[in-house]
């Protein structure tokens, strides 16, 4: 019998498919594995005992092990198909991932994942404020970062061709010195730290360092971070936002990321954390897009406290159209602490009422 040459084509193209189906080790033979996290609490809030319960199904073959990693850390090593670990005093607030990595005696590995997330176990305080004294604030300062040094007000200012960072006289608002970006970057926070202003930029993942004393540019650093929004610092380190729910600690030599804390209250992530003010052991978040202020605790990422700032926009006047509250600033000397926004014709001295 002859055969057409299309014929033989699908013929040998059928022989092919189907030896390498009988001759492959496919996701068929790789141990299935099921993830279950749950806290022996009945809550998932920071500090709970968590249990993972791991099942294993095995085809073709037979079990080796099991590694359970948390958060990339190996926590245990199991032989058995099905077993259960528990995780005393979970500390870590926000999101994290179990990941489970099965292997057969050939070899053969099944990996899965599971995510959960972790809440703070605090209610956060609740907060209005009132308004002291009205300040005046250009407002064409776009605001980004704010912060008091030495009795004077510095503040970066975003958008691009019109960023840079200023140093103004605190009650009359007039500018007293001046560094301007370059029109392709769009300013973000600052902060002041050992006689150096550090300023981030949003989206092109550069930071710049200045000399204090006369605003001079001395040199740029990378941030891991995709954006750049909030900035401010410790006693060790500068502490950045870059618009979801984590702060990223850096060192202030070299710039790398030491840390990363993720911030909750008792219901969900505080996402979109802005510009930030570090005092007295504790972080203040504006929070994008609202009139709300977050006390954070910055070691745990627990949100201590809501500083509710509803009506502060009816108190603004301004050439051009405002925008949201974005900005934080607490003498360090006096304590008082200040608020602004963008566009804002005003910089808001308040003292805090307790709801």
């Amino acid at each position: 019998m002859n055969f057409s040459p299309f014929t033989t084509f699908i013929v040998l193209s059928l022989f092919i498919i189907s030896f390498s189906c009988s001759n492959q080790t496919g996701d068929s033979r790789k141990p299935a594995v099921q993830i279950n996290v749950e806290s022996t609490s009945g809550h998932m809030t920071i500090g709970s005992d968590l249990n993972i319960s791991i099942s294993v199904k095995v085809k073709g073959g037979e079990l080796k092990e099991t590694k359970i990693y948390v958060d990339s850390t190996l926590v245990t090593t199991n032989t058995a198909t099905e077993f259960t670990y528990l995780v005393p005093h979970f500390d870590g607030l926000g999101k994290h991932t179990v990941k489970a990595v099965a292997t057969k005696a050939d070899g053969t590995e099944g990996v899965y994942f599971k995510n959960f997330e972790m809440l703070s176990d605090i209610v956060p305080e609740e907060y209005g404020y009132e308004v002291v004294q009205a300040l005046p604030h250009n407002d064409s300062f776009f605001t980004e970062g704010l912060e008091i040094h030495d009795g004077y007000l510095y503040e970066g200012t975003g958008e691009n061709g019109a960023s840079g960072i200023f140093k103004t006289n605190l009650k009359t608002a007039k500018i007293i010195q001046s560094t301007p970006l370059s029109n392709r970057f769009f300013g973000e926070g600052i902060t002041i730290f050992n006689n150096r202003v550090y300023q981030l930029t949003y989206k092109t993942k550069i930071g710049f360092i200045y000399n204090l004393e006369n605003m001079a540019l001395i040199d740029s650093f990378y941030f891991s971070s995709a954006e750049g929004w909030g900035m401010t610092h410790d006693e060790k380190h500068l502490i950045m936002s870059d618009g979801t729910n984590i702060l990223t600690y850096m060192d202030p030599i070299t710039l790398k990321t030491i840390k990363k804390v993720q911030v909750c209250d008792n219901k969900e992530p505080m996402n979109y954390l802005n510009e930030l003010e570090y005092s007295e052991g504790a972080i203040y978040a504006n929070i994008w897009n609202s009139f709300l202020i977050v006390k954070i605790d910055p070691t745990t990422g627990k949100v201590l406290s809501k500083i509710h700032m509803d009506g502060i926009l009816d108190m603004v006047s301004s050439t051009r159209q405002v925008d949201v509250l974005n900005g934080i600033a607490i003498d360090p000397v006096t304590k008082k602490m200040y608020v602004t926004g963008k566009y804002y014709s005003k910089l808001f001295e308040i003292r805090l009422v307790k709801k």
